[in-house]
């Protein structure tokens, strides 16, 4: 399945109307439901998106047209011999006539075809907002989709993230935003985190949090910790096994979901065997509640190959630097995207564009500090003190 996400100016088919005057027209009812449906045909024939049968031009069918929440939505069907390609190539199309912003999802019998009275808008994060409607067991919240509701997806169903985008596109702010969500939302009984930050950058803020494993520099420490979850999987499988079930949320036993969380995944690529780890846990974590969220700056393509990438089901696209990285990600247009915190989502092979909401630092230590705990200091021998004075003598 295509999604084509466009933004333009009003076209031919309303020239002369500034965007407030297309909102007025369009999405206000000035014109009648006849009127738009000429509009889209005419879109059609602008667009040669027609097939010819013994030298008749056969052209889509409008086949359900509805008004609902200040959107347009025109559903068509694709005549036999018309590929989503090529609905793709000409997408601008229907940006010259509807403008603005629209969104158009293809597949290869029919195509829907949605215009938006307004684009989206970078905002704030607020946890009451964006987890009014959360559901699922492993909730992730992306951001404002065009509809201008929050978008969330499960993880247990959707499983493995990898999320990319050039430096200050929001892609940090996007990570808070999912951890703390998930913190505040879920019991340390209910998911367990473990942070790598490899550029030492990131992940303090989640340090001492209740929920979190661990937060680890360097592939020497995270080593230890992933082949722990290795084995961890192992024993899950027996469980499920002995008990003959699918998932751990089949068992009796409640087992707390795992997510693996690295930022600059980029940087482990020479350490085969944590790759071949993270590898097996995108092949088989799913059942065993075992995920992880992989985030880099730039897609490396000998990285995301192979299994892995397949396996990454979902993919947050911000800022690239170009189409070849997009595509690398997974993401077409989001080399296109200029606003910080707007991403191309790609979920169950569709895209659309979202506005991630801005988390900082500053915001975000304090919504977790609930969760923190106190720091261990460990006491220091008595016997220690007495050498340390005995060494002072010495060195007198």
């Amino acid at each position: 399945m295509l999604t084509l996400i466009g933004w333009s100016m009003v076209g031919a088919s309303v020239a002369g109307l500034s965007y407030p005057a297309f909102e007025s027209v369009f999405l206000k009812n000035k014109y009648n439901e006849k009127k738009l449906k000429e509009i889209l045909h005419k879109s059609f024939v602008n667009g040669k998106f027609y097939h010819e049968n013994n030298g008749m031009k056969v052209y889509p069918t409008i086949l359900k047209f509805e008004t609902k929440n200040n959107r347009l939505t025109f559903v068509f069907n694709v005549p036999k011999g018309l590929s989503c390609e090529e609905f793709e190539k000409r997408s601008y199309v229907f940006k010259q006539h509807f403008g603005m912003f629209i969104n158009l999802d293809m597949n290869e019998r029919r195509g829907v075809l949605k215009v938006y009275p307004r684009g989206l808008h970078k905002f704030k994060y607020n946890y009451d907002d964006v987890t009014e409607d959360l559901e699922g067991k492993i909730p992730i919240v992306c951001g404002r989709s065009l509809e201008g509701d929050i978008f969330s997806f499960d993880l247990v169903k959707n499983p493995h993230v990898l999320i990319a985008g050039e430096t200050g596109s929001g892609k940090s702010s996007a990570i808070r935003v999912i951890l703390t969500t998930l913190i505040k939302q879920k019991n340390p009984s209910e998911i367990q985190l473990i942070l790598g930050d490899l550029k030492r950058s990131e992940f303090h803020l989640f340090k001492r949090i209740e929920h979190v494993e661990g937060v680890y520099y360097s592939a020497d420490t995270l080593r230890p910790v992933l082949n722990k979850v290795k084995k961890e999987m192992t024993k899950r499988g027996d469980k499920l096994d002995a008990a003959e079930v699918n998932s751990i949320d089949e068992l009796k036993e409640k087992l707390p979901y795992i997510i693996v969380c690295i930022d600059e995944v980029v940087l482990l690529k020479k350490e085969t065997d944590i790759m071949d780890i993270l590898e097996e846990i995108s092949s088989i974590g799913r059942s065993l509640g075992v995920f992880i969220i992989l985030s880099m700056q730039r897609p490396d393509s000998k990285l995301l190959d192979g299994k892995l990438k397949v396996n990454l089901t979902v993919r947050m696209g911000f800022i690239t630097a170009d189409a070849i990285n997009a595509k690398i990600i997974g993401t077409p247009g989001s080399e296109k995207l200029t606003t910080p915190g707007r991403m191309i989502l790609k979920t169950n092979s569709s895209l659309q564009e979202i506005q991630c909401p801005l988390l900082e630092n500053k915001k975000a230590k304090k919504l977790l500090e609930p969760f923190k705990v106190a720091k261990v200091i460990e006491p220091v021998p008595e016997q220690d003190d007495y050498n340390k004075v005995l060494e002072l003598f010495k060195n007198e």
